[in-house]
């Protein structure tokens, strides 16, 4: 039974033993991300400091592409939803969604669909159906 005894101590001891130098090795390694961690903050501090000291940008006031402030005449067809007088593109494609809810003309199912009426049929070329990424290149045939 001593035999026993000693051969389980045999194996245990190195099991102990490894056990103590994964915990030490654990230790050690967080006090040196520490150290290094610090070391790291230092630098970004001056850092900060020197940008400060910079005169803050100014921001420029964001101006509008006059491309699309420009006053297109809309088309016959066309002057039936949006109106005849000249309007920016941007003004006609809003009330030609404008129109489009007020009717109820987008696909139920499938809601990037636009299903045409009378007077929208005509705007699309005669389609029944277009997609809602297609009403640009639709109005585009409409203006001067």
């Amino acid at each position: 039974m001593a035999k026993k005894a000693k051969k389980a101590a045999k194996k245990a001891a190195p099991k102990k033993a490894a056990k103590k130098a994964v915990k030490k090795v654990a230790k050690k390694a967080p006090k040196k991300a520490a150290k290094k961690k610090a070391a790291k903050k230092a630098p970004k501090k001056a850092a900060k400091k020197k940008a400060a000291k910079k005169a803050p940008k100014k921001k420029s006031a964001r101006k509008p592409n006059a491309a699309f402030m420009a006053a297109l005449t809309p088309s016959e067809t066309l002057g039936a939803v949006v109106g005849s007088k000249p309007l920016p593109r941007t003004e006609i494609i809003k009330k030609i969604w404008d129109y489009i809810k007020k009717n109820g003309l987008q696909d139920k199912l499938n809601r990037r669909m636009i299903n045409a009426d009378e007077k929208l049929k005509l705007v699309f070329g005669g389609k029944e159906q277009i997609s809602m990424f297609e009403l640009a290149k639709v109005v585009n045939n409409h203006v001067k």
